[in-house]
Parts: structure tokens; sequence; C-alpha cells
């Protein structure tokens, strides 16, 4: 066939499946422009779950209406006008394609009034054509209406959903910019009935209401609060605590300059913070926000503008996971804090074996307080210690939980999980404090691979090196295995070193030498720790109230359990109606 140009009609139909997919698509453009315009309130009016018609009206600063017929021109934008502009993207939009785009598969009415102008004026666009503009009443501000979505694309129209399902992806839209700007108020109403009204949220007690009404009351219950700025990046938001870990990964909301996105890396990033304290198959939830220099990230990298590219991932990704490792890092007993929320959901998993390789002589040693186990539990009650977070121990319950008093009332331990997590801690700290000790290879293990993770070995070699890997490049695309970590025992270190080549070829880095080191650490951990039906002193008791106490993340076990849990006075009261 002959190389020809497209009609325009057929190019901006093109255009519009890259970006408008269903209401839901033409609600966030057009809730983005309205935000660009400066607006303090924005109305959605839906019918039939957008399909049928969507509303978006704002009191922003309008468009003078000799640039109405330029808005829906495509590639007509008033964000950008260089490349330095578009280099530094302050904006949600900047394209200019969402309007022209939305009008090509749609019945479009764009009315405005500039602050500036004495009145309003309408433009109407029915399948990307222009019907002149009039004179029309209306406030400071722009209203967009969409009808009739793909009704000239009628294979597209056939792939949208039952009504209340559009309506939901409607919703979710709306939350979403929500939360990423609390000073403007949204009102959405579908079929003349409101849905969603929340005003403007500006102290810290209203956004957390906002946040509360947009992603429940157990959220926030459960949540802790970020804030950290360094190297000119700056994290903020709520965090939940692990116990709240989720089955799907539906309540993680991460904005970058205030734009919403779904990033591998910052989901990932994310991810590695929690690994210590979830289980495998669980989500944490989390509404973050990321702010950094325009300069610093290129949000042009998705047509819908999803995705967004960092010009230095591998700081990004380190910063917003230790940030969140620091804070998790912090959900310990402390005096004056509360005893962590129970989950809601817990997955039934089997307890984590041990792989048959002997506790090292750190572990034997930090058993060796717990070792007089066969002597009886007193029953003597202690006066409670004031400062003392878990407080002191009055006995055991089946030999599976401890029985604390403080200041509060009732403190209930799991003696297993609380001592696993306090034994996985202190070998993760003994393995940070120094090189990994490794173990040499009685045969260097040749691996081919490729030139390029050839090269990235010859490069990353004493950075593994630091992790008890001794890999040496022997060829073009071949390498040598020389030692691996000790703690690793009898590992295929082919594999392994696959694995790790292929991760930072991808990614730059790699933390499977990481994870399989702590994988190993959690197992040995939950070897060592004290086991249900043994029985403890008091003395031992009140020495793992205290260890609990000082170790990090010891409100849950290794797998996001909560390892303590405290009833007040006045819960006890309530259960034995006292005072009644």
């Amino acid at each position: 066939m002959a190389i020809r140009v497209l009609p325009s009609t057929l190019v901006d139909q093109i255009a519009a499946g890259e970006v408008i997919e269903r209401p839901a698509s033409v609600l966030k453009e057009l809730l983005e422009n309205a935000l660009d315009a400066g607006a303090s309130r924005i109305e959605v009016d839906a019918e039939q779950g957008g399909m049928r018609a969507c509303r978006v009206r704002d009191d922003g600063y309008g468009i003078p209406v000799d640039e109405l017929v330029l808005a829906l021109t495509r590639h007509a934008t008033s964000k950008i006008q260089s490349l330095d502009d578009l280099e530094r993207v302050r904006t949600l939009g900047f394209r200019g394609e969402a309007l022209p785009s939305i009008a090509a598969v749609s019945r479009l009415a764009l009315t405005s009034h500039a602050a500036d102008a004495t009145g309003g004026w309408s433009l109407r666009a029915e399948g990307g054509e222009l019907v002149p503009a009039a004179p029309a009443a209306h406030p400071v501000g722009t209203t967009v209406e969409v009808r009739d979505l793909f009704y000239n694309t009628p294979a597209r129209r056939r792939f949208l959903r039952a009504e209340q399902t559009e309506l939901a992806h409607l919703r979710t839209v709306l939350e979403r910019l929500a939360l990423a700007r609390f000073d403007i108020a949204f009102r959405l109403t579908h079929n003349a009935r409101e849905v969603l009204d929340l005003p403007p949220a500006r102290d810290a007690r209203a956004r957390e209401a906002r946040v509360a009404r947009l992603c429940g009351d157990a959220f926030v219950e459960h949540a802790l609060h970020v804030e950290h700025e360094a190297a000119g990046l700056r994290l903020h938001g709520w965090i939940a605590q692990p116990t709240f870990a989720r089955s799907q990964s539906d309540l993680q909301h991460f904005y970058v300059n205030g734009r919403m996105v779904r990033d591998k890396l910052l989901a990932h990033a994310a991810r590695r913070a929690y690994d210590d304290v979830l289980f495998h198959g669980r989500h944490p939830a989390f509404v973050l926000y990321l702010e950094l220099d325009p300069a610093r990230v290129d949000v042009n990298a998705h047509p819908a503008k999803h995705e967004v590219r960092f010009r230095d991932a591998g700081h990004v990704h380190d910063f917003v996971r230790h940030t969140l490792e620091h804070a998790l890092a912090t959900t310990r007993p402390r005096p004056g804090a509360s005893a962590p929320p129970a989950a809601r959901v817990f997955d039934a998993r089997p307890a984590q074996h041990a792989l048959g390789i002997a506790a090292p002589a750190a572990v034997a040693e930090h058993m060796a307080a717990y070792s007089a186990l066969h002597e009886p539990a007193t029953t003597t009650v202690p006066a409670a210690s004031a400062g003392l977070p878990l407080g002191t121990a009055l006995g055991q319950l089946h030999g599976v939980y401890l029985l604390a008093q403080n200041e509060a009332g009732l403190v209930l331990v799991d003696m297993h999980a609380a001592h696993e997590r306090v034994i996985y801690e202190q070998l993760k700290s003994a393995m940070q404090s120094g090189a990994v000790a490794t173990q040499a290879l009685m045969v260097p293990v040749a691996v081919a691979v490729s030139e390029r993770e050839a090269e990235l070995a010859e490069s990353a070699a004493e950075e593994l090196s630091l992790l008890g890997l001794e890999i040496a490049r022997s060829g073009p695309a071949s390498v040598q295995v020389r030692s691996v970590p000790a703690l690793l025992g009898a590992v295929d270190a082919g594999g392994l070193v696959r694995d790790i080549l292929a991760d930072l070829a991808e990614h730059g880095r790699s933390q499977r030498l990481h994870e399989t080191v702590h994988a190993l650490l959690a197992s040995m951990a939950c070897h060592g720790s004290v086991r249900a039906n043994r029985r403890l002193t008091v003395p031992e008791m009140n020495a793992l109230l205290r260890e609990m106490e000082q170790t990090e993340r010891a409100d849950q076990c290794n797998h996001g359990r909560p390892t303590w849990t405290q009833l007040s006075l006045s819960e006890l009261d309530t259960l034995f109606l006292r005072g009644r």
C-alpha cells in the first residue's frame, strides 16, 4: 500500500485511543485541567456512569474567547513553551492532547468565562467538528460537558461495562485526585444524586479526616505518619502498620509532585521497606507524597501520564525505602504508646521451619539467658513499674502467652512471636556490623552469562564482595564464582549469580542476595526463639519484655502478626460490669 497522510479526524481518534479508555479517563483529564487552572472547587455531574454525560465545572481562571478554538486543537497548550519547560513540567497536563482527543470521540461543549472578561462563551464540537463560539451565561471558570462517549466508534463503546462499574471508576479517579489536593473542594453527583461531597481540608485534622473518608477509618487507625526530607527529596504521608496488610494492592496511593502515578520503582521500594514485617502475598497500604525538583523526573513517559521516569532512579528508590524502613522500625513498645491495632484479616500460614543449619554462637549465647526453662513460673504479682511500656511480668497462660501489668492495665505477649523478632533483629545487626563471613569454594564455579552481565559483574564486584560473594570476570561472556556467603551453606552458586546479574541488568541493583540472607536469618530466629509450652521464670519473662522495648519493629513478628496487645483497666472494668 502507498504511504499517505491520515485524515485529521482519524489521527484524533487514534490519539484518543491512547488517552481515553472509558469515562473515568475523560474525568481524569478534565479534573487535571481544572486543577491546573487554579480551581478551588470542582463539581462533577455524571449520567449513566459517565457514558451518557460527564460534566466538570470549576471556578478557575477560565479561557479567553480567542483561545477556545485553540483549546480544542491538538498540541496547543499554555503550559509549556520550550524544551526547558518540558524538562521541568510543574503542571498535571502539558501535551495539549486531552480535549481534542475527547472531542474526537464524543459530543463536547466547552463553556468558559475568563477572569478578566465581561462574560462567558461556549464552543461545541461533535466528532472533532467545531461549531462557532457563541456568548453564554457562566460564572468565572470553566465547564466541560462530554456527552455520548464513543458514539462514533461503536466498537470501543461495546467495551464499556455496566453503569455502576463505570461509576465506581469515576469515583476512584476523583478520590485519588482528592487525596492529592486537600485544598480543593470536590463534589460528585450521579443521575442527579449526590455521591461524594468533600470540603477543603486545610489543617492536619481535616486532612486526616479526608484520608479516613476515602481510605477508611481502619487505615487511619493503623497509620503511621511519615515526614522526611534529604538531598532535595521530600517524602510525607501515611503508611499502615504491618498488621493492616491487605490481600490486594488496592490501597496504595503514590503521588510525585502532586501527580498520581503507578510507578514500579516506587512500589518496589515500598514493598522492600515492609520485607521483614509482612506475610508473603500480603500487600502494604499507604498514601505517600514524593516531592523533588521537576528537572529530576520525566513525566512524559506514558501517554496517559500514569508512569514517570526518574533521572536518578537508584537514589530515589533508596530514599523511599530507607525512609519507610525507619518509620516501621519505630513500631516497638514505648512509654505512652498504645498497643499495635489487631489485624483485620490474617492469612493462615505455617510457621517457618529450620533448614537444618545450626544456630551461630550469637544465638546460642542469646538463648543462654532463657536457659532455665524447666523451672515453674512464680505466681508472685510484682508492682507495675513506672516508665516501662510493657510493665512487669505476672506469669504465663498455657505456656503460650506472657501476662504482664503496666500502668495502663494488662499486657498480653505472644512469647514465640516476640522472641523471634528480638533474635532476628539481633542477627541482622550482627550481619550489618561488618562484612559477611565468606565460604571459599574448593573449585571456582564457571558461569556463562551475556557480555553485558559480565560487565555488570565486573563493575559491581566490590559491592558484592561486602555481601560475601566474590565474582571475577573470566572472559567476554563468563564469570567465576570464588566464594559465597557462609550463611547460605550449599547454595547453587551459578543460579544465584545469574539471578543477581539479571536484577542488576533490569534495575541497576540486586536485592536477591539480601533477601536470601534475611530469609535464612528469619528461619534461624524462628528456630532459636522460645517455643510454646516452655515454662519461663518471671526474671526471664521480664528480660524478654525489656528486650522487646529496645528492639526495632517489636510490635509485630517477622510475618506481620502483632506480638503484644493491651487491655486497659477501663476495658477490664467493662468486662466485669464494675461501676454499674
